[in-house]
């Protein structure tokens, strides 16, 4: 431990005066946004996709009903070509297929469509009936009774057509008989319209009643948005209708759920509103009633200057006015000091880890000359190692501050205050001791000095009781706790003195925690 006391005057930072308060000038302008409304923002989701599916689904239909208009024509094409395949045989080494007249007539009996059939040999040549019909292609040619679709166009006309080959093998006997495949080809087709005519009526089955559904889909959403969002409305109209005065929290059991997290959230606003409000309230009260003794005693004082002819009379009256004024000037810092720190939140002054000795030793060096002036032996202990906390620089000065005015003003002419930085190893914490050697405070009044405006009875210390509340309000803003003890060193009865113990959170760092330990 170093003990330093009394550092040169010349050296200290400066001296404790009047604060100054200056106003900057914030641009208030509000920043020009495009407000989206939620009624248009849920509707532009739900219509938009809506009418980018309908023209899909209108393509889907369209397929679908192609798909189920194609399939019973299509076994009426492939019953057609098996029985047609059943007909085709080899005679003599001759590929035939008697198709009778009548037979014929049946096979191409559409009131519709054309209907086309034909039988090819094996080596492609032309057996029965329409030469003009195209065979599928060399890799449509499938193993034999498999009968196979293929669309082709014919006399200009789309048309479907079924085939399959027949492998005529089984009409040979002896050496005649081969290996491989031995087909013939047979094909019906037929053109399209009567397929078209009955995809068309599938479609506007299933279309028409669409253009019917839609609109009343989209009336649907629309009031069902605006039923869904009706208590938005109301939570609006409840708010408009409120009185400027009225803080009191919106019931959240009147609103949906999905509102809900927003109506807390305004409540935690309105009740740090209210609160702020109070605080407001509590100090122009408390500045209004603090400062009528002391202007008072400035206008009387000022006023028996005036009359006065005795410049000894003069000088004294105005030395009165100057200690009044200085104590006013001290009463107003010390309310806005109240003030900043009720106010004080995480958000407008971040805390950052700042080293508390050098702290304490500049605030100690600013009050040198005052300590001089009140013949107090001021001191200053510190640890060998930094000391790193979790902090407000400017409100930690405050508090140190407020304790070291406290103690000189309560520690009579020729006795001591030191303040002392150390760190706790067993609790971890970061202690700041301000300890004296005046009357100290009986047990019973520790817990209401730091009441705002509290002041020991019998004490004849001038002063505003508005210190030890700040110090209280700051300590709070930093979960810190605030002790009072007997002076350890004081062995006085009369003159026990006293001990403010503050214990901080510290930030542990590699550097400095064997030396804690």
């Amino acid at each position: 431990m170093s003990d330093a006391r009394h550092p040169d005057a010349d050296s200290s930072a400066s001296d404790p005066s009047p604060s100054h308060i200056t106003f900057d000038t914030v641009d208030t302008q509000p920043e020009e946004r495009i407000q989206r409304s939620l009624f248009g923002e849920i509707l532009d989701w739900m219509l938009v996709p809506l009418l980018l599916l309908w023209p899909m689904s209108i393509a889907i239909t369209y397929l679908v009903a192609k798909s189920i208009a194609n399939h019973p024509f299509d076994r009426a094409l492939d019953d057609k070509v098996t029985v047609l395949a059943q007909q085709v045989r080899e005679v003599n080494g001759k590929v035939v297929a008697p198709v009778p007249g009548a037979a014929r007539d049946i096979l191409r009996a559409d009131d519709v469509d054309n209907v086309y059939f034909q039988v090819l040999g094996t080596r492609g040549e032309f057996i029965e009936g329409d030469r003009d019909l195209p065979p599928p292609s060399d890799e449509d040619k499938l193993p034999t009774n498999a009968v196979q679709f293929h669309n082709e166009t014919v006399h200009g006309n789309d048309a479907r057509i079924a085939y399959i080959y027949v492998d005529l093998r089984p009409y040979r006997h002896g050496k005649d008989v081969l290996r491989e495949p031995y087909l013939a080809l047979v094909q019906v087709g037929e053109t399209l319209d009567k397929r078209a005519h009955l995809a068309n009526e599938i479609i506007k089955g299933v279309i028409l009643p669409q253009f019917i559904i839609l609109p009343i889909a989209l009336a649907l959403v629309w009031f069902a948005l605006s039923r869904g969002l009706s208590p938005l409305a109301e939570l609006q109209r409840r708010i408009r209708a409120r009185r400027p005065d009225d803080l009191s929290p919106i019931e959240s059991g009147q609103v949906p759920e999905e509102i809900s997290p927003l109506v807390r959230s305004f409540n935690d606003m309105l009740e740090r509103l209210a609160q702020t409000i109070q605080m407001q309230k509590r100090f122009i009260a408390d500045a209004a009633h603090q400062m009528k003794t002391p202007l008072a005693g400035m206008r009387m004082q000022s006023e028996l200057a005036l009359r006065e002819t005795n410049q000894e009379e003069i000088h004294r009256s105005l030395e009165q006015l100057s200690k009044s004024s200085e104590s006013a000037t001290r009463l107003v810092n010390q309310l806005l000091a109240l003030a900043r720190a009720e106010n004080q939140t995480p958000e407008a002054k971040p805390f950052v880890p700042l080293e508390l000795t050098e702290l304490a030793r500049n605030v100690v060096q600013d009050w040198v000359q005052a300590s001089f002036t009140h013949r107090i032996d001021l001191g200053f202990e510190q640890p060998g190692h930094p000391i790193m906390v979790i902090g407000n620089p400017m409100m930690l000065r405050e508090l140190l501050s407020n304790l070291i005015d406290n103690a000189l003003h309560y520690t009579p002419e020729g006795g001591s205050v030191t303040v002392r930085v150390r760190a706790d190893a067993m609790s971890g914490k970061a202690i700041l001791e301000v300890e004296d050697t005046g009357p100290g405070i009986p047990p019973a009044e520790r817990p209401h000095v730091f009441e705002r405006f509290y002041r020991i009875l019998g004490s004849n210390a001038e002063g505003s009781g508005l210190g030890l509340a700040i110090v209280r309000e700051i300590a709070q803003q930093h979960n810190a706790e605030v002790e009072i003890l007997n002076n350890p060193h004081c062995h006085d009865p009369k003159h026990p003195g006293c001990l403010f113990r503050v214990s901080l959170r510290m930030e542990h760092r590699p550097e400095f925690i064997e030396d804690i330990g």
